[in-house]
């Protein structure tokens, strides 16, 4: 059989049943973290907060309940500013750590770049910022070699040359006109 032919190993309806049972598990338990969690809550409140008994108080003992009641809430949000700040600062370590990790590994994964030819002014634009705006031309500097035109010798009686040549007479000629 193809990859494409084979049959799954269960049934639909197996599959559904499966499915179904899963979800209901998962709703129970859900369920019941909800009421551990507000059970926990409770009992927090209770070990932190006492209950309150107004009757009986004078205004000066209430503004004096208010007012204690206004540092404790100020040491609470304090507390936990602290430990948000402190959260943030590592994980922002933890990533930087993490960071470093993969790093040293040599596991970072460089994106493919196309190839792009630039040209040399380009390149020293990017160099040395905008402001060469002027093009360098680099061919200026090169020094110039002019093809001489080889010397047409008139076709003349090779012994009148040879007698030419011969001597000091003839290595002086050959001397100069290679200067």
């Amino acid at each position: 059989m193809s990859a494409g032919n084979t049959k799954p190993k269960i049934s639909a309806s197996r599959r559904l049943f499966l499915k179904t049972k899963l979800l209901k598990k998962a709703v129970t338990m859900w369920e019941n973290e909800k009421q551990t969690l507000k059970e926990e809550r409770e009992r927090v409140l209770s070990e932190k907060v006492p209950g309150l008994q107004f009757s009986g108080l004078s205004v000066q003992d209430l503004q004096n309940l208010c007012k204690e009641l206004h540092h404790k809430i100020d040491a609470a949000d304090e507390e936990r500013y602290d430990i948000a700040a402190k959260v943030t600062i590592n994980s922002l370590k933890v990533t930087d750590l993490s960071q470093q990790i993969i790093e040293l590994k040599g596991k970072m994964k460089r994106p493919n770049l196309k190839r792009v030819r630039v040209s040399a002014d380009a390149m020293l634009g990017a160099l040395l910022g905008a402001k060469v705006k002027e093009s360098v031309d680099f061919k200026a500097n090169l020094k110039t070699v002019k093809k001489e035109d080889e010397k047409k010798e008139e076709v003349t009686d090779w012994r009148k040359n040879v007698d030419a040549m011969s001597g000091m007479e003839g290595r002086k000629k050959l001397f100069n006109s290679g200067q």
